[in-house]
């Protein structure tokens, strides 16, 4: 339990990218724990694309760098992108829920064990929400049809300094019934 609690006071959106190149392996390691994700019904809403060749990082980034914002992804070395698919259900569940009814719940989910699971091999991640998301699916190849859930800027932070969390208290949050 100490280990897991560690991880989560650790995770942090990275804001200061080093210049050094995100190996595949770890890329590998983050996109198969996200595939090992719960969903619901285990209808893995998802697939996954990873920028990490030096042109395509380089023309997501400038995609992303959108109205002036996300100014600190500029030396992000690689990009995951989580894409929503059609949800697979079981037929008793099909006739009672839309198949997509879980998606935007299980895509959450799947962005944020990459994030565990990039920084667990000492990775930093940003999760981006404004960027012009036309461009990044042109760029990385997601057909326009489909829906860019989340793209995540990754690559070694510059510093390891981890920042105190300005974070509600339990009290404030949770009540136990």
């Amino acid at each position: 339990m100490k280990d897991f609690m560690d991880l989560c006071l650790r995770r942090q959106s990275c804001r200061d990218f080093a210049a050094t190149p995100v190996e595949h392996e770890k890329l590998l390691y983050c996109v198969e724990a996200a595939r090992l994700t719960p969903s619901g019904c285990n209808s893995q809403p998802w697939s996954f694309v990873v920028a990490e060749s030096s042109e395509t990082v380089q023309a997501v980034r400038e995609a992303v760098h959108f109205l002036g914002s996300n100014e600190y992804i500029k030396s992000a070395t690689a990009f995951i992108a989580v894409v929503e698919e059609h949800a697979k259900l079981m037929p008793k569940m099909r006739s009672l829920v839309n198949s997509q009814y879980f998606a935007a719940g299980d895509l959450g989910a799947a962005t944020v064990t990459i994030c565990y699971a990039a920084e667990d091999q000492g990775l930093g991640t940003c999760i981006l929400g404004l960027f012009d998301r036309d461009a990044v699916k042109e760029i990385m190849g997601i057909p326009a049809e489909k829906s860019l859930g989340c793209l995540i800027a990754v690559g070694y932070p510059a510093n390891d300094k981890v920042r105190t969390k300005a974070r509600k208290s339990v009290e404030e949050i949770a009540r136990f019934v």
